[in-house]
């Protein structure tokens, strides 16, 4: 981590927050008169018994902190060292701004729709990420860095997004966020000297809500078949790419978070990588070929060169400055080359639902 990210303080923990770069999670509007005209009655009984799993909500009891907790983070997170705190509050920062992202979205979306069955799963989704948001900026606050939440909607950058993107996007990033978080899980559930905070002891149930939003988005995606042929393969060729390539150069600068938990970042992403391309070939056509040397020296190029613009913005100057306009070009040029190579095809199964068996 670059010295001018330390995270010493509420103040340099909203500064990091607030970041808008390409590996920064960001707040999205949407169109929501287009949102409106979905119809799902292609797979109106999967979405009933969709509407009625959230209904039920099964986890309306599990985001509340035990009395062991801060116990266990004085005991076991005591003894890790400066480095590693910085990359864990990195990655509480990064956390909690990408769970109060969906938030947003999911609530401005339901405030501004009329559409009965958006509307409610909307309001579902974002119950589900406020609980998420809250619970991991609790463990902020334990370190007195919690985030104002209000003051982040209303001061971060906002990006619009066609509600096609929004699919993509969003879909992707909650299955990802599941096979990120049950990796994580079962590695510590088989090594539990490795769990050196208790925030990871929630993470299996929390996942799964995680795979249920994912399913909403594909849902809504097989109802809408254009959505997933034509030119909108080369969207999510490009969205299947950019969600990828954003995990792996996040985690690679971040490897003592791994290696704290007895994991490798490249063996960690690739495992990932493995369960999302499974999971996606729900709803979509084509997936990655993430065994491809290419891919793999492209995502380890991807890195490379993102360790170098890091570099030139350390350095500032006109020099940094044309530094990093040059890597950055390299950047582009890499991410082309990948967004190229061959993908894997198949057909879509009957139904598009699954269940989170990882």
């Amino acid at each position: 981590m670059q010295a001018d990210l330390t995270i010493d303080s509420a103040a340099a923990a909203e500064r990091k927050a607030k970041e808008t770069t390409l590996l920064s999670p960001r707040f999205y509007t949407t169109d929501f008169r287009a949102m409106d005209r979905l119809d799902m009655t292609p797979v109106r009984a999967e979405w009933t018994a969709m509407m009625a799993e959230y209904e039920g909500d099964n986890n309306h009891d599990h985001f509340q902190r035990t009395p062991e907790f801060a116990t266990e983070v004085a005991e076991r997170f005591s003894k890790v060292s400066p480095e590693m705190r910085q990359e864990f509050l990195d990655f509480l920062i990064t956390s909690v701004t990408s769970e109060f992202s969906g938030c947003i979205l999911y609530n401005e979306i339901q405030k501004n729709v009329t559409n009965p069955d958006i509307k409610q799963l909307m309001r579902f989704m974002a119950r589900d990420e406020s609980r998420h948001a809250g619970f991991i900026n609790q463990s902020l606050k334990d370190f007195g860095l919690g985030l104002d939440l209000g003051g982040l909607k209303r001061t971060k950058a906002y990006t619009y997004f066609k509600p096609k993107y929004i699919f993509y996007a969003t879909y992707l990033s909650e299955k990802i966020g599941y096979a990120r978080y049950i990796t994580i899980f079962r590695q510590l559930e088989r090594n539990p000297d490795k769990r050196f905070h208790p925030i990871f002891r929630w993470f299996e149930r929390w996942c799964n809500d995680e795979f249920r939003h994912g399913e909403s988005f594909a849902l809504i995606m097989r109802a809408n078949p254009h959505l997933l042929r034509g030119g909108n393969l080369l969207w999510i060729r490009f969205f299947l790419l950019a969600v990828y390539a954003t995990m792996y150069v996040r985690d690679h600068t971040r490897p003592m978070l791994h290696q704290a938990m007895g994991l490798e970042s490249t063996t960690y992403d690739y495992t990932v990588f493995r369960i999302t391309n499974d999971i996606s070939k729900q709803v979509f056509p084509i997936t990655l070929d993430i065994d491809n040397p290419a891919f793999r020296a492209g995502m380890d190029r991807l890195f490379r060169i993102q360790t170098r613009i890091n570099a030139a913005k350390a350095r500032g100057g006109v020099l940094g400055l044309a530094s990093r306009l040059l890597w950055s070009a390299a950047g582009l040029a890499t991410f082309a080359r990948l967004y190229l190579l061959p993908v894997q095809r198949h057909e879509l199964p009957a139904s598009a639902r699954m269940a989170p068996a990882w």
